[in-house]
């Protein structure tokens, strides 16, 4: 890096200014993930501890982002760091299992009523991909159905449908990027979560040709809505009654309870994918559920019915942060996290209710989510924002960022279990302060 940088147009942050001119050069776009957000460049970090991260401008941050939820004990985890380390001089990975794969699976099917058997991947897309796979080789049929905007990865078929408009009982065509082939819409049926009219409908028109039914309990992406039960026991009753398995993507939610969020909110998949939180930090996917499903991987005396490998999968430095991470994770800190959360939520919704302000707070245990709306989303059409709301969300992250707050913007954000009192305070009054002066702000315009 040279001594003296070039002067930073947007101003306040040299250094991570000039790392993102240096890296247009090398990366498309100058970064390795879409999802970075640009305001007017992504900001560079240089570490994490705790609650915080401090970037390189030598700012510090409560970081309520967490590496899109992942991190839920935080930066530099002493357990996990001090799990890996020891481990490193070993190795860091084998063509050849090791027990801490046996370890983190065992802890797994201990703890989530679903899950009987599982397999490890290396991401949260690669969990739901090969969880569809699974649910085709199992029923002998192609097609799924998903539900309009909740997010599931880059796989072709888990992603028709998370952008766009809401047909009811449609499929809907094309992809999410130019060139993709329209075949894949017409395995696709996209209907909108938590709306029973013409569920059953819109499930009937395919049910002998339908493998899962791909659903996020409570899908971020789309508003981090909270499911409706008599919307569950309808997508449960049809797949019942016409062989359809169920697929519950719980890669970023299963932080919702000690046994994940099917069990919370009363959900009895077939398989359950999951990723993030079971990593400790690394990367991680997994797909779990029912023996006789999950015996669509098994190669023991048999060709197996999907071949799922992956140089990476199973890697012990993996197994080994989530083991410890996931280990850490007793009844008692998932309790103390919802706790934290609740009284988040409440006093967001509070303050924007005593400044009459059109925000909405949306979200349960660890997780939440700001909108700019008069009541909270049910759907993914409510959900939608204006172009009128993205711009008061922009501000509203914006301020939160000049306060040393990372809100992300458009996704949920999550607490994490070294945050303390003093931090939820923190996150409640920088929201009032922005509703005071939005308010100020708006009796100028009108006066």
């Amino acid at each position: 890096m040279p001594t003296h940088l070039p002067a930073d147009p947007a101003g306040g942050s040299p250094v991570s200014s000039y790392l993102y001119r240096r890296g247009r050069q090398v990366l498309p776009g100058g970064l390795t993930r879409s999802t970075v957000d640009l305001d007017p460049h992504p900001i560079y970090m240089a570490g994490g501890k705790g609650a915080y991260v401090t970037d390189v401008d030598g700012r510090r941050y409560l970081d309520l982002n967490n590496n899109f939820t992942t991190l839920v004990h935080g930066h530099a985890y002493e357990p996990v760091a001090d799990a890996v380390a020891q481990f490193l001089r070993k190795g860091t990975c084998f063509a050849y299992p090791t027990e801490h794969e046996i370890a983190l699976a065992e802890l797994l099917v201990d703890r989530i009523p679903a899950i009987e058997q599982v397999r490890f991947v290396n991401t949260g897309t690669e969990a739901v991909m090969f969880a569809v796979k699974a649910a085709r080789a199992f029923t002998g049929r192609s097609a799924i159905a998903r539900f309009a905007g909740a997010y599931h990865g880059a796989y072709d078929w888990a992603e028709n449908g998370q952008n766009g408009s809401i047909s009811q009982g449609s499929i809907r065509r094309g992809g999410t990027y130019r060139g993709a082939p329209e075949s894949v819409a017409d395995d696709v049926v996209v209907l909108d979560f938590n709306r029973i009219e013409g569920l059953d409908e819109g499930l009937a028109a395919h049910a002998g040709r339908l493998a899962a039914i791909l659903i996020d309990p409570m899908p971020s992406r789309a508003g981090l809505l909270a499911p409706l039960p008599q919307f569950l026991e309808q997508v449960t009753r049809f797949a019942r009654a016409n062989g359809t398995l169920i697929i519950a993507d719980e890669v970023l939610n299963l932080r919702q309870s000690y046994q994940g969020a099917s069990a919370r909110f009363g959900l009895e998949p077939d398989l359950v994918t999951a990723g993030k939180i079971i990593g400790g930090g690394f990367p991680i996917g997994a797909i779990g559920g029912r023996a006789d499903v999950m015996d669509v991987f098994s190669s023991r005396g048999k060709s197996p019915g999907v071949t799922q490998g992956g140089t990476f999968a199973a890697n012990p430095v993996s197994m080994i942060a989530g083991l410890a991470a996931m280990q850490a994770m007793t009844p008692e800190a998932f309790v103390r996290l919802e706790t934290m959360g609740d009284d988040l939520r409440s006093r967001l919704a509070q303050a924007a209710l005593s400044h009459g302000a059109q925000f909405a707070i949306t979200g349960s245990a660890s997780l939440f989510r700001i909108h700019p709306k008069a009541k909270p989303p049910r759907t993914y059409a409510d959900a939608l924002m204006t172009a009128g709301e993205t711009v008061r969300m922009r501000r509203l992250a914006r301020s939160f960022l000049e306060a040393g707050i990372l809100l992300p913007f458009g996704a949920a954000a999550c607490l994490s279990t070294p945050m303390q009192d003093s931090d939820i305070d923190a996150i409640v009054h920088t929201f009032e302060r922005f509703l005071e002066d939005h308010t100020e702000a708006h009796k100028e315009c009108r006066s």
